[in-house]
């Protein structure tokens, strides 16, 4: 069969088109930006990438159209495919139908931290023998791909509660019936379709509904959010992490890079790990109770992370250049840039961090996190915010009451400029962004050459 995906460098769809091709179909897809590291991904596993969507990508007809959500009508692929009556699909609905049927589904849901756990959880399945297949939106060190369909029953899916496509706006989540499901955490996002909270929880209610009652529901016992959606009806068991939770952990160092798991008030085992940030050690004890869920023993969990080498983009370590260490974090929106400084700031103790960030998430561009922005970068030493021209709001005016000295810059060359000023030798520089920030990495790193 041969299936066309519209919006394939998303970092969901990029993954369903890996899982298409294992399955022996014929992918091939097109997008507005090819940038790595999905369209290296594809283009290694020999799926064709085309640039923009002409309806001539779709000619001659595929036997289905795979449509992403970040597609809408007045789309000319879209247009053809409605005008042609070509087959159409949501990603979700497919991965649903072809992949997740009669599998055990182990779903990774909340604001913060989905791709992380997933990982995680992954990999602890994969080093206890399981095998499990997976499809996570970033591609996880310790397998070097995003999705693959995996020899048992297993399944780990990173659970999104984005909307599905134009025609569904359910959040993907609700289509994939988990068996095991951890919501990591609960706040407001996603301001391009979702105007408040609480229809967010809704959305998170549907996928509680979905999970039967011999299932398993994990979320941390601090996040009142969460409450409120369990509160709404739960018919699962639920355990709890975090302070005052069932599984808990106690700190050997201040960064979280070493920890006890505790479960039921017995310690379980030791994780030592290069991770760092309160954030990962809360995906860890989340992880390891979904991995329990399955008959995966918590002390061969806690050996399993000690192994585990984190996702490309989140705090991955790009470059050293003259003693200078450059990072490139996925953080898109002010919890997750607080959260991955204070893991940092933790680690490396008084020496000096410049964050570089581009708010270019669809709640970012919105101006729905403005008022947490200038806060959020205090463990830095100083930040670096992008300001493009079509960004639509006064970047500078938020950020100006900053704890942090800060710059506001409209260019890239602008950015190196002042980075390649202010970088001492020892200086760590933490670049946030949930794109490709027009390949800056890579750019620093000779500049600072």
């Amino acid at each position: 069969m041969h299936i066309h995906i519209l919006g394939i460098c998303g970092t969901f769809m990029g993954s369903l088109a890996v899982l298409a091709k294992a399955l022996g179909h014929r992918v091939t897809g097109s997008d507005a930006n090819v940038y790595p590291p999905m369209s290296t991904q594809l283009e290694a596993q020999g799926i064709e990438l085309m640039q923009g969507y002409d309806p001539a990508h779709l000619e001659p007809a595929p036997d289905l159209v795979v449509i992403g959500n970040a597609l809408s009508r007045g789309n000319p692929a879209v247009e053809h495919v409605l005008n042609r009556g070509l087959p159409y699909v949501s990603g979700p609905q497919w991965l649903a139908d072809h992949v997740l049927q009669g599998r055990w589904v182990l779903a990774a849901a909340g604001t913060h931290g989905k791709t992380t756990t997933s990982s995680m959880l992954a990999w602890v399945l994969e080093h206890a023998g399981m095998s499990p297949g997976f499809l996570i939106g970033g591609v996880p060190q310790n397998f070097g791909i995003s999705a693959r369909l995996g020899g048992t029953p297993f399944f780990v899916v990173e659970a999104d509660e984005y909307d599905s496509a134009f025609f569904d706006k359910r959040s993907k989540f609700v289509h994939y019936r988990p068996r095991t499901v951890i919501l990591n955490n609960l706040e407001f996002d996603h301001a391009d379709i979702f105007p408040d909270l609480a229809a967010i929880e809704r959305q998170f209610h549907h996928l509680v509904r979905t999970v039967p009652g011999q299932g398993l529901i994990i979320h941390p016992q601090s996040e009142e959010a969460l409450k409120r959606v369990i509160d709404m009806g739960c018919w699962t068991p639920v355990q709890t992490t975090g302070d005052g939770g069932q599984w808990q952990a106690n700190l050997l160092s201040a960064d979280g890079s070493r920890f006890e798991v505790i479960f039921d008030g017995a310690v379980q085992g030791v994780v030592d790990w290069a991770l760092t940030g309160r954030h990962n050690v809360d995906n860890a004890l989340a992880t390891l109770a979904a991995a329990r869920h399955v008959g995966v023993l918590p002390k061969q969990g806690a050996e399993a992370l000690s192994a585990f080498k984190s996702v490309k983009r989140r705090m991955e370590k790009v470059a050293e250049v003259n003693g200078v260490t450059l990072y490139d974090d996925f953080a898109h929106h002010p919890t997750a840039i607080a959260t991955t400084l204070d893991g940092l700031r933790k680690r490396v103790g008084d020496t000096p961090i410049i964050a570089v960030i581009e708010p270019r998430s669809n709640s970012m561009k919105l101006g729905a996190h403005r008022e947490g922005l200038a806060e959020s970068v205090a463990l830095a030493d100083q930040a670096i915010w992008y300001a493009p021209a079509n960004l639509g709001w006064d970047l500078a005016a938020t950020v100006a009451g900053s704890p942090v000295a800060t710059t506001v810059c409209d260019s890239l060359e602008a950015i190196i400029a002042k980075v390649k000023t202010d970088a001492a030798p020892g200086t760590q520089v933490v670049i946030m962004s949930n794109g490709g920030f027009g390949g800056l990495h890579g750019k620093l790193a000779e500049a600072l050459a």
